[in-house]
């Protein structure tokens, strides 16, 4: 079996939402192929261009900001560095100027609803979100390139493989649950361990650890924008934003000025089950309720799925762990770590593709993740890690994915704190348990997940054709 090394940098991306498969795939699609022409030197000989978008691309692009991400990629900003509140005036211009900038440096002719074709009853057999680019260039000649978003932001090119594995092999390779066990046993390191050392052979470590402290403060940042943004999230199904208001209500006029002394007036609140449950349906609904706006984001490892790491990770600094310990920050990088690992192994032995596995691929791979790193920062061992992390799948398999008017909300959002609370039942499952005894192993979930995801009806992966996509009418309010 070949070996695709994957970062945790792959796993975790900043970006931009609603969704890494079909809003920042599509994005950096895009960005590639402006680098081809400009490469090819042909950049500034380009007069016309248009978009082929395919299959559940096309179905559930616009709900996702598809052609919003192409456009933008086309112009070259970028996901991580752009500024969002300059997104949609960015996209007003381009519709009406009926002009484009591409690469930021060659105008052309563009008026999107002409440009940017919606395929919606063509699919591609590779993958079934996928994008085609053609160009026309002074002297006539046309141009074309395809590229398939095959989930949480990854891009492979037609008759391409993906730019990870262009990576060294580094010293404890991993495809599966069996090779991570194995490597921990035979080094005696916990999972994070393994991982960092991999991590340690493609970069400096200073440059890890500054990397996953950027990570955090998106994701933390992200939850606090959430938990204090009021309104009504975009796309016309008018669902209300509710964990702005939650906020309010648990905190009961505590006052406090950033992050930092919210964590606080949150820590004062006590240690009430009910009160934490709340909290952490607040923090993953926080976050993806910023992802259904075109805030920034993390992909955890996709976008649809953001919340739930985030909102565990959350729990454990708050709930778990004392304010004043000196080593948080190493906790936080640990945990990443650990939750890396376990998607990466989803990613190559199975998918991390709602358009191709339902939401198993997204949900229950995120719950996955959070469960095993939780279980490793509660002090667990490897095989409890990777226990929890069978057990959060387990009880999402066969989940479809089925977003009513292809937008990343109902019922995308509630399904976040579903997410993260199952990782922390999972996880305290797995720490009371013996996992010698245990029936199933990651790797027979995993599988399971994957035979399940090919059995699945198409209209349950991605595309609005079945579940509540088709049975609740768009009229009402989600809850």
């Amino acid at each position: 079996m070949s070996y695709e090394p994957i970062s945790v940098f792959d796993m975790f991306k900043i970006g931009v939402g609603p969704s890494s498969s079909h809003t920042l795939g599509p994005w950096r699609a895009a960005q590639q192929f402006v680098e081809e022409l400009r490469s090819d030197g042909v950049l500034r000989q380009v007069t016309d261009l248009r978009v082929l978008l395919y299959g559940s691309l096309a179905k559930t692009g616009v709900g996702h900001g598809t052609d919003i991400a192409v456009q933008l990629g086309l112009m070259d900003e970028d996901p991580v560095t752009i500024d969002v509140e300059q997104i949609q005036p960015k996209i007003n211009d381009i519709a009406g100027s009926r002009r484009l900038l591409l690469g930021g440096v060659q105008e052309i002719g563009f008026n999107p609803p002409i440009a940017i074709e919606f395929l919606y009853t063509e699919v591609l057999p590779f993958h079934s979100n996928a994008l085609s680019f053609l160009v026309t260039l002074e002297n006539g000649e046309q141009r074309s390139s395809t590229f398939y978003s095959i989930g949480g932001g990854f891009v492979v090119k037609e008759n391409e493989t993906a730019s990870a594995q262009r990576r060294s092999q580094p010293p404890f390779p991993i495809n599966n649950g069996k090779d991570l066990l194995h490597w921990c046993i035979k080094t005696g390191m916990a999972i994070h361990e393994v991982v960092a050392e991999n991590e340690n052979s493609w970069r400096p470590e200073e440059q890890t650890r500054a990397g996953l402290i950027q990570i955090w403060d998106v994701m933390r940042s992200c939850m606090y924008r959430g938990c204090h943004t009021e309104g009504v999230l975009p796309g016309g199904l008018q669902v209300k934003r509710r964990a702005a208001g939650l906020n309010k209500r648990l905190l009961k006029g505590k006052s406090y000025a950033d992050y930092e002394s919210w964590a606080d007036a949150i820590r004062e609140g006590g240690n009430n089950f009910g009160y934490i449950l709340d909290w952490v349906s607040c923090f993953a609904l926080a976050v993806n309720e910023e992802n259904a706006s075109f805030g920034r984001v993390v992909t955890a490892p996709t976008n649809g799925a953001a919340g739930v790491i985030p909102a565990v990770l959350q729990y454990y600094l708050i709930f778990c762990e004392r304010k004043d310990d000196a080593d948080i920050n190493g906790k936080i990088l640990r945990f990443l770590l650990t939750a890396s690992e376990i998607g990466s192994i989803f990613k190559k032995e199975a998918t991390i593709s709602a358009a191709m596995g339902g939401c198993q691929a997204e949900i229950g791979v995120s719950s996955s993740m959070a469960a095993a790193a939780l279980t490793e920062a509660m002090g667990g061992t490897q095989r409890q890690a990777m226990m929890a992390a069978e057990i959060a799948m387990e009880h999402h398999l066969g989940m479809t994915c089925d977003p009513i008017g292809g937008l990343v909300q109902v019922p995308c959002i509630e399904r976040n704190t579903m997410g993260a609370i199952k990782a922390i039942t999972a996880s305290q499952l797995a720490l009371q348990s013996t996992p010698d005894f245990a029936k199933v192993s990651l790797d027979a979930v995993i599988k399971t997940m994957w035979d399940t995801a090919r059995d699945m009806n198409y209209k349950y992966k991605e595309t609005a054709d079945g579940g509540l996509a088709i049975n609740v009418p768009l009229s009402l309010p989600e809850c």
